[in-house]
């Protein structure tokens, strides 16, 4: 495709300004009158040397039901420069502090309508899911073992919160 200058420069504006691929084959058929398929405007884009803008893509969403590490949370990264002293209580909460850390699967297993892995107070940890009936079933990965009780309970009410927060 041969372009005028005026018609490049056109199309460097708005890779510019961040427009995707589609709007400018749209732009281009509006503007320039020039009706190309969407492989023509991305090869368009790729001879004259233009790369468009990525979209920035979502952060990554932590389900342990912590905060994600940002600068405020992060001892010695605080917005002024000050650093935290220690931290709190709950950020001392971890597999060998007596809490249960729940993670849910991006994809579930095959037969689950969701499921995910959990690490009890004691360090151990199972693979756990949901199957389509609503029963829970949990595949400890130390054949035999049997988490605590207490333990249990707060499986149960970790996992309530986590399928809450995803809509189930």
């Amino acid at each position: 495709m041969n372009l005028d200058d005026a018609q490049k420069k056109k199309v460097t504006d708005w890779i510019a300004q961040g427009l995707k691929l589609s709007d400018i084959q749209k732009l281009l058929s509006e503007e320039l009158g020039l009706r190309l398929t969407y492989m023509e405007a991305r090869l368009l884009v790729d001879d004259l040397k233009l790369m468009p803008k990525d979209t920035e893509r979502p952060k990554q969403v932590e389900l342990s039901g912590k905060p994600a590490d940002t600068p405020a949370n992060v001892p010695g990264a605080g917005s002024s420069g000050e650093t935290r002293e220690s931290p709190s209580e709950g950020e001392l909460a971890g597999p060998a502090a007596g809490k249960v850390n729940v993670k849910v699967d991006q994809i579930a297993r095959p037969g689950a309508v969701v499921s995910g892995s959990v690490t009890f107070s004691d360090g151990n940890s199972a693979a756990w899911y949901l199957d389509q009936f609503g029963r829970l079933g949990l595949a400890p990965k130390k054949q035999g073992y049997k988490p605590p009780a207490g333990d249990l309970q707060e499986f149960q009410t970790e996992l309530q919160n986590e399928l809450a927060k995803l809509g189930f």
